[in-house]
């Protein structure tokens, strides 16, 4: 009796983490997936100038409400924040499928950020919560894969909507499965009730989104929207400043803080969230702006430009589940040198992208990109999860799961600020800019209305845009070798 029970169990929990791998796989789709039709979107809607938004509202209320939704977990229990989170995420998708504008849009992808911010780490967090110590590492493996497969399949279905269908149909996509995962959840998923009630810490997760708004409204806007010598940026840049400062003291405070900073006193954790800031800030610079390289610059179709994506989630997976069985071998320090070292590769090769090296050039970058995430990122949540007891897993997994979305956050805000700032520069230096503005490179990024374009409007745009994204690059090189300097001071052995 004893037996049949404990199969039970087991087919109870494959159901559980099948359930949750789905919804993973729905927010981290939404990465691949809208960058290869972002070209499309934008040539349809219009507003290139606000690109690198419809990247940033998602990862803003990511970022702003993982910590938040993390220690709700801690209190009221996993599963009713989960479904809350896919419930959010569906409604933000039937939105975006619904937008005529570009500010319509990027509406959307803010409720699609706020249901994201709870499925990513509580669905980490349960599967902590279901396995032991040594299933961890093998089923983190398996969780990490998850993002390496959606990057695979997101390309591709990414290039077939736009190429054969219409853009619409990357976000209607999501209702089917999102549908599925919430079945299954409430079917499979039994976890006992808390009993012990908490505060909940809203001012702080008030006061995360107004720093982290403000600082992308900067690095954004900055030199482009406003100046950077005006009035109107001495006050963001006070405002972004003090609201970080009363967030610090605040937190320290709190009764139940949103970020206990004392977890950030184990060693493991620290340098495993500084290096998932930089590491996240690398995602989204490969993946919102390598289509846009592929596309506008090479010329290449949405398919091809899914293609070079495809291959950072080839190695993606593969890296992640052998991550797990070297972790158990050789140490998660030691997994996470070997993804930093393969994050430097991917720099590198990335910094030396042209138009005439090709998409299969670019699609070497990207698997070095996905190998030393997959390495890096299973390695990461394991020794987390391990260094602290169940009621601190859920805030302590949604940190690192912070500092990675507030990296990718910051990386679309800085690195989008970096291109449009240089996209200005070259048609200043042209006296295009009574012309054209910024919001022209759409033009590049549509075979029809290219043709159309002077010679000299097409080359001053495209030597704008092949630049400003040569620059991103660059970016990318320096935060690699950053990311292998931090993991460098995790510590050696069991030790944290």
């Amino acid at each position: 009796m004893e037996q049949v029970q404990q199969l039970k169990q087991k087919q109870k929990r494959g159901l559980v983490l099948a359930s949750i791998m789905l919804a993973m796989f729905l927010a981290a789709i939404e990465a691949t997936i809208v960058s290869t039709a972002m070209p499309s979107i934008v040539a349809d809607l219009g507003g290139f100038s606000l690109y690198s938004w419809v990247f940033s509202a998602y990862l803003l209320t990511n970022a702003a409400t993982v910590l938040l939704f993390g220690r709700l977990a801690d209190i009221v229990g996993r599963k009713p924040i989960f479904l809350i989170g896919i419930s959010l995420f569906l409604t933000g998708s039937t939105m975006a499928a619904l937008s005529q504008t570009m500010l319509f849009l990027i509406a959307a992808r803010l409720v699609q950020g706020l249901g994201a911010g709870a499925l990513m780490p509580i669905a980490t967090t349960i599967v902590g919560d279901l396995y032991t110590k040594e299933e961890r590492a093998k089923i983190q493996g398996y969780l990490s894969s998850v993002w390496g497969i959606s990057a695979v399949s997101g390309p591709l279905l990414g290039g077939f909507f736009v190429d054969m269908l219409s853009w619409p149909y990357v976000f209607w996509m999501n209702i089917p499965l999102g549908l599925l995962a919430i079945i299954g959840i409430v079917l499979f998923f039994k976890e006992e009730r808390v009993q012990e009630k908490q505060s909940v810490d809203l001012v702080g997760s008030l006061l995360t989104m107004v720093a982290v708004s403000l600082s992308m409204l900067i690095l954004v806007e900055g030199g482009v929207g406003i100046p950077w010598l005006s009035r109107e940026m001495g006050i963001l840049l006070i405002l972004a400043a003090s609201s970080f400062i009363i967030f610090f003291f605040h937190e320290k405070k709190a009764n139940s803080p949103m970020m206990p900073f004392e977890i950030w006193r184990v060693r493991a954790i620290k340098y495993a969230n500084l290096t998932s800031l930089t590491s996240g800030m690398i995602l989204i610079g490969v993946s919102s702006y390598l289509p846009a390289f592929v596309q506008g610059v090479m010329e290449k179709s949405a398919t091809v430009a899914g293609f070079t994506l495809t291959t950072m989630s080839i190695g993606w997976p593969i890296a992640s589940t052998l991550a797990g069985r070297l972790i158990l071998r050789i140490g998660f320090r030691t997994t996470s040198i070997l993804g930093g070292i393969s994050l430097i590769a991917g720099g590198g090769i990335f910094s030396l992208l042209s138009p005439e090296r090709g998409p299969v050039f670019a699609a070497i970058g990207s698997l070095f990109i996905g190998i030393g995430m997959g390495l890096s990122t299973t390695s990461f949540i394991v020794s987390i999860q391990n260094a602290v007891q169940w009621e601190m897993r859920g805030i302590a997994t949604a940190t690192n799961m912070f500092m990675r979305t507030l990296g990718s956050a910051i990386g679309a805000a800085l690195l989008g600020g970096l291109l449009n700032n240089r996209i200005q520069a070259a048609l200043n230096e042209s006296h295009l800019n009574d012309q054209f503005t910024v919001d022209s490179t759409n033009l590049l990024l549509n075979k029809e209305s290219r043709s159309e374009l002077s010679e000299q409007a097409l080359h001053v745009l495209k030597e704008g845009l092949t630049s400003g994204l040569q620059l991103v690059y660059i970016g990318l090189l320096v935060l690699a070798i950053i990311s292998l300097i931090l993991i460098l001071q995790l510590p050696k052995g069991n030790k944290t």
